[in-house]
């Protein structure tokens, strides 16, 4: 282990993941990736990709965007999908399309895949993806239009803030790390940064 562990760095522009990686108490930087996320789903279309898949493929392209200027540093790219079957849902953008999005998936269980890609100056751990499922209430379209004024879920896939008021959206949650849900696995994370780059973590 190194007596000092290189520079951390966040390839991600989510406060969600911001968030969630400052509760593993190590200083990081944050830098935006440069990555065409709307090329990339499309090509993946093209080429037959899970969703599961596409997730590990934006992970690994965003880490790369960075490190690739930063080669001295450890970098974290991250990136989450959720899919019903197969389809894929993006994050809403609006209020009309979130409650669009939260209508297919009451009553269902679906999906959702954490892509998750750390690069550094010691080499690539591997690329992985968490996977969790959840199981939506039959919610009707007055409880889905309350929920949807109340958290404001535009940003989020899925349309929902599980740490938030959207906890009450559920009748099950099946995932090995709640912080998967909300966008990165610190469970995975800690354990690779504490056992491959040398990060004091606690």
């Amino acid at each position: 282990m190194r007596a000092h562990p290189p520079r951390l760095i966040l390839a991600s522009t989510s406060r969600y993941r911001r968030a969630l990686l400052e509760r593993l108490g190590v200083p990081f930087e944050v830098i935006a990736p440069t990555v065409d996320e709307a090329w990339i789903k499309a090509e993946s279309q093209a080429q037959g990709l899970t969703p599961m898949q596409l997730a590990c493929a934006l992970a690994g392209m965003k880490a790369e965007s960075v490190w690739e200027h930063h080669r001295d540093a450890v970098v974290i790219g991250s990136d989450q999908v959720c899919s019903l079957g197969s389809r894929i849902l993006s994050k809403p953008g609006s209020r009309e399309r979130a409650i669009e999005q939260l209508r297919l998936l009451a009553g269902q269980t679906h999906e959702l895949h954490t892509g998750i890609s750390i690069l550094g100056p010691d080499g690539r751990p591997g690329d992985t993806c968490v996977t969790d499922r959840l199981t939506m209430l039959a919610l009707d379209d007055a409880a889905i239009a309350r929920y949807v004024d109340r958290d404001q879920p535009f940003d989020c896939a899925g349309s929902y803030k599980l740490e938030a008021a959207g906890i009450g959206l559920f009748t099950r949650v099946e995932t090995e790390d709640s912080t998967s849900v909300t966008g990165l696995p610190l469970l995975l994370v800690a354990a690779i940064l504490r056992k491959w780059f040398g990060f004091a973590i606690p």
